[in-house]
């Protein structure tokens, strides 16, 4: 290899110690004007509605508008195109979620890494996910809906909201785990399944907590486990599927902050102690997200760069073993 000569070497260490100051100056002054907050989802909705709840909160913290802006479609890939796109100065940030470690295995083609393409900030909340089944069911634990699929393979249906969705894969996690045959329903949204569950048309669900939890209060549907790496503070005696019957099951369905990949780390810290300091207030999580079936996380960058490079690598499992096409 060829040695870099004297002055080059002195304009290299030149122009590093000018971008390191520039990213002081920039980090110094931040932030300097309104934040974009994208949602890569439409308005309305559980997703949106989180964005917008931190968004609130990191707008009476930080000393600038914080404005959400929905940027929509193809499941979280163009709000997360355009942010890649932005300038890395921390005033462009998004809202992603665990599809984000499964579109690069469903998806023949993105249009940017979602690894690369990006600085991690914060995991942010976790969904509450569990599995259910219908009222009338002998099933009474996971212990037993595994015993009976493998009785009856085939027999048991479970419903998600969609081909692609975590809690597909989750059901698809399950088959694997377990060795067990399950028939996969897809419907257009959580609000379907549950009406499929009450009036029988449907098994089982792995499904979110919040439209399910009256129906297993009144004792319609009858809660086995939560799908997740954690018991969850809504239902604190309901075991996850891990604790159950199959250790190391867990799929957790995750919100994390992200930033055009170059932000200078000490923005990226600022906006990491914001948004772990949000999501740990007792209060917003107990008025804002629980009652949307959502719990606070908070983490450091690295842990969410951990999480979603080792979710990108369970999905594709799954889909290997699930033989799921790309699109």
């Amino acid at each position: 290899m060829k040695r870099m000569g004297g002055n080059a070497a002195a304009m290299a260490l030149t122009a590093a110690a000018m971008l390191v100051s520039a990213q002081a100056v920039l980090a110094q002054g931040y932030p300097s004007k309104p934040i974009r907050f994208i949602s890569p989802q439409p308005p309305a909705g559980t997703f949106d509605y989180v964005t917008r709840a931190f968004g609130e909160q990191l707008q009476s913290a930080i000393g600038q508008p914080v404005i959400v802006e929905n940027r929509a479609g193809a499941a979280l890939v163009v709000g997360l195109d355009y942010t890649a796109r932005q300038p890395p100065d921390g005033h462009t940030i998004v809202m992603s979620a665990s599809t984000h470690a499964i579109m690069p295995n469903v998806m023949a083609k993105l249009p940017f890494d979602p690894v690369a393409s990006f600085d991690p900030v914060s995991l942010v909340a976790i969904s509450i996910f569990v599995l259910a089944v219908r009222s009338d069911s002998p099933i009474k634990s996971v212990q037993d809906y595994i015993a009976y699929a493998k009785a009856k393979p085939g027999a048991i249906t479970f419903g998600s909201s969609g081909i692609g969705s975590p809690l597909h894969f989750a059901g698809e996690l399950m088959k694997s785990m377990a060795g067990v045959d399950l028939l996969h329903v897809p419907y257009k949204g959580a609000s379907p399944v549950v009406q499929a569950i009450l009036s029988g048309e449907l098994y089982s669900t792995f499904g979110p907590l919040t439209p399910l939890l009256p129906h297993i209060r009144s004792g319609k549907v009858r809660v086995l486990a939560m799908v997740g790496s954690a018991r969850s503070q809504m239902l604190p005696e309901v075991p996850t599927i891990s604790e159950s019957a199959l250790k190391g099951f867990a799929l957790d369905s995750w919100f994390g902050v992200f930033a055009p990949a170059g932000t200078p780390r000490t923005i990226i810290n600022r906006l990491n102690t914001e948004f772990n300091r949000i999501a740990r207030d007792p209060q917003f999580v107990k008025e804002r997200l629980l009652s949307a079936g959502i719990e606070g996380a908070g983490s450091t960058p690295e842990h969410l760069m951990d999480v979603l490079k080792a979710d990108i690598a369970k999905y594709a499992k799954i889909v290997k073993e699930a033989r799921i096409p790309p699109q």
